[in-house]
């Protein structure tokens, strides 16, 4: 299918061929990170597909090559990258960059059981992980744009499952040595 249109129009319906993709393997997986904040947050320019893909653990390299035949790495050596790090770096035909993480841990399994579609133009629907869970992956990865996100979900978002967060994101955060995470997301929760 050839996306015509404008910059978003063209990202939502390469994420659209993805998940056919994906659909027809019957391939668990979400769409996180940018396309998801449309969904849940304040809207803003986002230039790349980012993916949960459940591989498990041991099985990361059947859909590395699978996925590596059909897409443009856009480093060398992606499949030993992709082992290395649990994320393979690839490109559309149109150079838009296609983040796939590789999900084996079981709150990644979480996350891609929760995910529900959403319609985002008039045809296509895309699996996005849930509100709650884009609020987890935005505190862990704890970058300044990231707080910025979650500020725009909480704003939108009225009922939110915070024992979810909460219980999820206190793990992670430990495993990270990130103590500052949970105070800081109680902090913005307050102010919003």
């Amino acid at each position: 299918m050839v996306c015509k249109g404008s910059e978003m129009n063209t990202l939502f319906c390469l994420a659209q061929n993805i998940q056919k993709t994906f659909l027809r393997r019957k391939w668990q997986f979400c769409f996180i990170g940018g396309i998801a904040l449309q969904r849940w947050g304040e809207p803003r320019l986002t230039v790349d597909v980012d993916i949960s893909l459940l591989t498990g653990f041991g099985n990361e390299e059947f859909f590395i090559d699978i996925l590596c035949e059909k897409f443009v790495s856009r480093i060398e050596n992606p499949r030993d990258f992709a082992l290395d790090n649990r994320v393979l770096l690839l490109k559309s035909e149109d150079n838009i960059p296609i983040d796939i993480s590789l999900a084996g841990l079981p709150f990644e399994e979480e996350v891609i059981k929760r995910a529900t579609d959403f319609f985002f133009l008039r045809k296509i629907a895309l699996r996005t992980c849930s509100a709650e869970d884009m609020i987890i992956y935005k505190a862990f990865a704890d970058r300044g744009k990231d707080w910025a996100d979650i500020e725009g979900i909480l704003l939108r978002q009225e009922k939110l499952d915070w024992q979810h967060v909460e219980e999820n994101l206190s793990l992670l955060a430990e495993l990270k040595e990130s103590p500052h995470i949970m105070p800081r997301l109680q902090n913005l929760r307050n102010k919003c």
